[in-house]
C-alpha cells in the first residue's frame, strides 16, 4: 500500500487531503496537534500526536515511520501558523513558531524522507499561499516564511527532477478553517469570498492525475471576490 505523510492532518485542509488521500488507496500517517475534534478515518489513517516546532522528535518520529513503511511516496507539507499585525507587536515566540512550522519543518521533512521519495519516484506537495506572491503589510514575517517555502519548493524541484520526483507548490489564498483564530480578520460571509478545505484537497488530486512525465509545479487558487472581515466589523 502507498504511504503519505500529512502534516496539519487533525483539521481543515490537511483533514481534507487526508480523506481525499485515503479514498485514492493511501495509507496515511497524519501529523497534528489535536486529534480529539478530527472524525474517525478508518485504520488507513495513523494519527501522530506531535509538535513540529520540537524538531528532534519530528525527526525521531519520522525515522520510526520509515523504519516500518518502505512505500512513502508522497509527502504534503500542509501544516502552518499565522500571527498578524504590525511587525513591531509580534514577540520572538511567535516569530520562530511561524519560521518554524511553516519553513524549517518541512525542509526537515523532505530532507528525512528524500531517499524514501526518490525510491519510489514520489511526490512533494508544499501547501504555501497566496501572500507568497505579495506584499503584506499585515503580516510581514507570515509572508516571509511562506514565500521561502515557495522557493524552496521551486529549487527542490530544479534539483530533484532527474530523479523522477514531482514537486507541487499550491497557494491559496482565503480558506475557511480556523486558521485565522489568532488574527483579528477572518474570512468574508459570501460564498464567493472564500475557498473551502475540500477544493485545496481537489488541488492535490490534479496533481496526482497527471500523466508521467508533466509535472504540475505551481498552482495558486483563489475565491472571486476579495472580501475579509474584521472581527466583528466588515470591509
Amino acid at each position: 500500500m502507498k504511504c503519505a505523510v500529512v502534516t496539519g492532518a487533525s483539521s481543515g485542509i490537511g483533514y481534507e487531503i487526508s480523506k481525499t488521500l485515503i479514498k485514492r488507496g493511501y495509507k496515511v500517517f497524519g501529523l497534528g496537534r489535536d486529534f480529539e475534534g478530527a472524525l474517525d478515518m478508518g485504520e488507513d489513517f495513523v494519527p501522530v500526536k506531535i509538535d513540529l516546532t520540537d524538531i528532534s522528535l519530528l525527526e525521531k518520529t519520522v525515522r520510526d515511520i520509515m523504519e516500518h513503511n518502505d512505500d512513502i511516496s508522497l509527502l504534503v507539507n500542509n501544516a502552518g501558523t499565522g500571527f498578524f499585525g504590525p511587525h513591531e507587536e509580534l514577540n520572538s515566540n511567535k516569530i520562530h513558531q511561524m519560521v518554524a512550522v511553516n519553513l524549517e519543518a518541512p525542509m526537515v521533512l523532505c530532507q528525512l524522507l528524500m531517499r524514501r521519495l526518490k525510491k519510489n519516484r514520489g511526490y512533494i506537495i508544499n501547501i504555501s499561499s497566496v501572500t507568497a506572491k505579495k506584499t503584506n503589510t499585515h503580516g510581514c514575517a507570515y509572508g516571509a516564511v511562506k514565500a521561502g517555502l515557495s522557493n524552496f519548493s521551486e529549487s527542490l524541484f530544479e534539483e530533484i527532477r532527474k530523479y523522477g520526483v514531482k514537486v507541487c507548490c499550491i497557494h491559496p489564498d482565503m480558506t475557511k478553517s480556523n486558521f485565522y483564530r489568532n488574527a483579528d480578520f477572518c474570512q468574508g460571509d459570501e460564498a464567493d469570498s472564500f475557498l473551502e478545505a475540500s477544493e485545496v484537497a481537489k488541488c492535490v488530486e490534479w496533481v496526482l492525475d497527471a500523466r508521467e512525465g508533466a509535472v504540475i509545479s505551481d498552482i495558486t487558487l483563489r475565491p472571486q471576490l476579495h472580501r475579509i472581515k474584521r472581527k466583528n466589523v466588515s470591509y
